[in-house]
């Protein structure tokens, strides 16, 4: 903690900067679990340097993605419950560009807050370096904005930015998918990171009992079960990419299966999904009928228990399912690509 680093007059404005200084100290046990061997610096520099291992790749492309957490926030605000949601910001990243075949490298993470609170900023952060644990990357840097005034107190934001590289003969894209191949399904631990406007609007979380066990949901609480963290699905994903051609991914995020399934599948070609083979999560379910919301708007919206798509040859399909279960993940078939003007067709 820098001692001699003070400003009375700034801290009668709202902003303590010892509070800034108390927070890094505190984070840097969870940065440290995320280290790599390509990281080249620590906590508190300007920038964080990374040096890449480029063995085994002759035409490295660096793929990055950027995104944040959204309103699902709002849950972690009423709760008080706040070391999940990094978790949730690192796997909106992560899942994005292992889409392309890119291996994440590090993350960057950005917190806007009302108040700086260290032991809160440090729980925030202590989720996204579990998320960063789980997807293989180093979290080099990040920033905390102390905003009085444009944030309340408790509140906060949190964005994210990581960088990935593949060797650019192995980007994944659309281009090889064909008719007849298998859509498999990566299953998702729930809601993920979209589509919580409509969730609380649905629930009107401000003003319901969300601690208390739901029945439907087989007796956990409403708000633990939609605050639960984004699956982050990059080493399962490289596992099969490394013994599998895989012919197109989909992160399965906001605009559900019509917007995202469609991402990687050719003009000409859509996907067929069956409805029966998709294992819809009870949340889902319960958000349907508490909302009276359409089938369609469903699949248009959430990710129905279905976090990432991925296409393979048909011939490669058992393999496909063994390797991915082999790695933890429970994968199932639910479609097929087929030749038609219309992207997704449910059935």
């Amino acid at each position: 903690m820098n001692l001699n680093s003070k400003s009375d007059a700034y801290a009668a404005a709202g902003v303590d900067i010892t509070a800034g200084y108390k927070s890094v100290e505190l984070i840097k046990e969870h940065v440290k679990r995320t280290a790599t061997p390509g990281v080249c610096s620590d906590v508190g520099g300007f920038g964080g340097l990374f040096r890449p291992d480029l063995s085994g790749i002759t035409k490295p492309v660096l793929v990055s993605g950027t995104d944040g957490v959204g309103t699902k926030l709002k849950l972690a605000f009423l709760l008080n419950k706040h070391d999940t949601v990094g978790i949730d910001c690192v796997a909106m990243c992560v899942n994005d560009v292992i889409c392309c075949g890119a291996k994440p490298l590090f993350f960057l993470d950005y917190i806007a807050c009302g108040k700086n609170v260290p032991a809160r900023i440090a729980d925030i952060v202590k989720g996204v370096a579990d998320g960063c644990v789980q997807a293989g990357a180093a979290l080099i840097g990040g920033e905390t904005a102390e905003m009085p005034g444009f944030y309340p107190e408790n509140e906060y934001d949190l964005a994210g930015y990581t960088t990935g590289i593949v060797d650019e003969d192995k980007i994944i894209d659309n281009k090889k998918t064909e008719a007849g191949d298998v859509v498999i399904a990566l299953p998702s631990s729930g809601v993920h990171s979209n589509g919580f406007s409509l969730v609380r609007k649905v629930f009107d979380v401000e003003h319901t009992d969300i601690a208390s066990p739901v029945e439907a949901l087989g007796g956990s609480p409403l708000g633990e079960t939609l605050l639960t963290p984004t699956k982050i699905y990059v080493k399962p994903v490289l596992a099969l990419l490394e013994q599998v051609e895989v012919k197109g991914i989909s992160h399965i995020t906001g605009g559900g299966f019509y917007e995202n399934i469609p991402r990687s599948i050719p003009a000409g070609l859509g996907a067929k999904i069956e409805k029966a083979a998709v294992r819809v999560l009870p949340i889902f379910k319960l958000i349907q009928e508490a909302g009276g919301i359409s089938e369609r708007d469903m699949f248009n919206t959430f990710n129905m228990g279905v976090g990432m798509s991925v296409v393979v040859k048909k011939e490669d399909a058992g393999k496909a399912l063994s390797i991915l279960k082999e790695n933890g993940e429970d994968a199932y078939i639910i479609g097929e690509i087929i030749r038609s003007e219309e992207k997704i067709v449910l059935c």
